[in-house]
């Protein structure tokens, strides 16, 4: 039997759907987490978080505690629980193509246990399209589809929540109805949308994010071609003028999200997005960039390079997409020397900060951790601050 104080999060253990279930948990449901992981649902029903997000740690052991929440790999779940929030990955190929396939396939799986009762509720990045698809799979056993996207920043989640508003879009006034319900508890406001807005609501905003880094990007490279230094010069274009303000530091613009949205528009738009493409361009080669311009000053063959941060975003240990590890891979494709350093991310091949920069000749800040604005760094080490982390310290 349904009940009504049950959601089930399908890609519960993963970077969306966790922080989420907590949310949802300290307002009062029942929360299961579907997840293939069983490492990170060992991890969750052990009231240990298998990765960092601020915030979580002390929630999970409350909820654990009060048994609101649990982890499984039984996708059975799904019938006894009213709200089945879908968090899956929708990956891109080798091609920077959006790869669907396993995403929509799993409709397939999880129809044979819907009911007219169910509301179905898609929280992943889809491109416009990919609603109606899943509708079609499902309307014969559940016509209640909601369209709801993710809107948080990653390691913030349990943070924003409370203060962002929530797009709310389905297929009939029931689904969107009944998904206010859950979501008007956890977030400050909700909008409802027609389907397609939604879906190009989280593709715009993410595409806006990454083509914004990107001009920041090619700033930051034609200032290293002429010699200057991009941070400095950020600086006095913001200095008490406001129209500057939001313009970002330059630096690795990487992750599970920006680019894979950015693609996936792109190719709903049949690649006729030239901002897009030129955006991919400047900041995926942004660390051949560098390494180009090290080669031209340096032989590099006889330096040792250390890389300071390996996750995608400052303050956390995720590596997924890392424009770090592209460097770091990169470098050793060419033979060179390396040595990794990370404050969150653990690898048994990481040395301490301050022995890296000791054994280093040349010294790159990948990610831009907190721990790395006041490092001590003689003048005879060559220092690749892409960040303009401690030049604006």
């Amino acid at each position: 039997m349904i009940n009504k104080n049950y959601v089930c999060i399908v890609g519960g253990a993963g970077h969306v759907g966790l922080p989420l279930g907590l949310a949802i948990s300290a307002k009062g449901y029942n929360v299961s987490l579907i997840d293939k992981n069983i490492q990170n649902i060992k991890k969750i029903n052990n009231a240990k978080m298998p990765f960092i997000e601020d915030g979580c740690k002390p929630l999970l052991k409350k909820m654990i505690t009060k048994r609101k929440i649990s982890a499984t790999n039984n996708l059975m779940t799904v019938k006894k629980c009213k709200y089945i929030i879908i968090c899956l990955g929708t990956p891109i190929d080798k091609n920077f193509n959006p790869d669907l396939k396993n995403f929509i396939n799993f409709f397939y799986k999880l129809k044979k246990y819907l009911s007219k009762n169910h509301i179905v509720i898609i929280r992943s990045s889809i491109y416009p399209g990919v609603c109606n698809k899943i509708y079609s799979v499902i309307k014969d056993r559940c016509k209640n589809l909601s369209y709801c996207p993710e809107r948080i920043a990653q390691g913030k989640s349990i943070i924003e929540l409370p203060k962002l508003s929530q797009i709310v879009s389905g297929v009939n006034l029931k689904a969107k109805k009944e998904s206010k319900k859950i979501f008007i508890k956890i977030c400050k406001k909700v909008i409802f949308t027609k389907i397609i807005e939604a879906e190009l609501i989280k593709l715009f905003s993410n595409t806006f994010r990454y083509i914004n880094f990107s001009i920041s990007n090619q700033f930051y490279m034609m200032c290293l071609n002429e010699g200057l230094d991009f941070s400095k010069i950020r600086n006095l274009m913001r200095d008490k003028y406001e129209r500057n303000l939001n313009i970002p530091k330059a630096g690795f613009t990487a992750g599970p999200c920006l680019l894979k949205d950015t693609m996936q528009l792109s190719s709903y738009y049949k690649h006729k997005f030239p901002l897009c493409q030129s955006a991919v361009g400047i900041n995926e080669k942004l660390p051949e960039f560098i390494i180009k311009k090290l080669s031209k000053k340096y032989n590099l063959r006889k330096k040792t390079i250390g890389i300071l941060g390996l996750a995608f975003k400052a303050e956390n240990d995720d590596i997924r997409d890392s424009l770090s590890i592209k460097l770091l891979k990169l470098l050793k494709s060419k033979k060179i020397k390396t040595l990794q350093s990370d404050e969150f991310y653990k690898d048994k091949k990481n040395i301490d900060k301050n022995l890296l920069i000791k054994k280093s000749d040349i010294l790159i800040i990948a990610t831009p951790h907190k721990a790395y604005k006041n490092l001590k760094i003689s003048k005879n080490k060559i220092l690749v601050d892409i960040w303009g982390l401690i030049e604006s310290s």
